[in-house]
């Protein structure tokens, strides 16, 4: 008995660092807001959450980012009715990688991988995706 409620003690000590934890990943506003501009085909928006040398390519014509993206394989996000967030790794103060689970409308299921960096006076912004489709159909 004592150790079951060790083992309950424990778990909810660990539940508010949890909560705290996932309040501390402002990249993830950035990766969503890029996905929903995606969905949306709105280039403007989606090449505003892109990293530095994105937006000085894409200047002078945000939509064509978005077209870009859609035909160099990326489709699958803009296309995707769901995404949720799965393990990140920090690769340096300031630089990080987070999973991304999508499902399509198919219901094909898509894993990113987005590699963000914390751009001075721009905040979390995109760098580069590595999409990946996976076995199994999301619900």
């Amino acid at each position: 008995m004592r150790i079951l409620w060790v083992l309950v003690l424990s778990i909810l000590l660990m539940m508010p660092a949890t909560a705290q934890e996932a309040m501390e990943q402002p990249w993830r506003a950035s990766v969503t807001g890029q996905i929903e501009a995606l969905r949306s085909a709105d280039g403007e928006t989606a090449l505003s959450f892109a990293g530095a040398a994105f937006r000085a390519s894409y200047q002078s014509n945000p939509q064509r980012f978005a077209q870009d993206v859609a035909r160099s394989g990326y489709g699958p996000i803009g296309a995707s009715r769901t995404h949720s967030f799965g393990t990140f790794r920090e690769l340096a103060p300031g630089v990080v990688l987070q999973e991304v689970e999508l499902i399509d409308a198919d219901g094909r299921v898509w894993e990113a991988v987005y590699q963000l960096a914390d751009e001075r006076d721009e905040g979390w912004r995109v760098q580069g995706v590595v999409l990946r489709s996976t076995p199994g159909l999301g619900i």
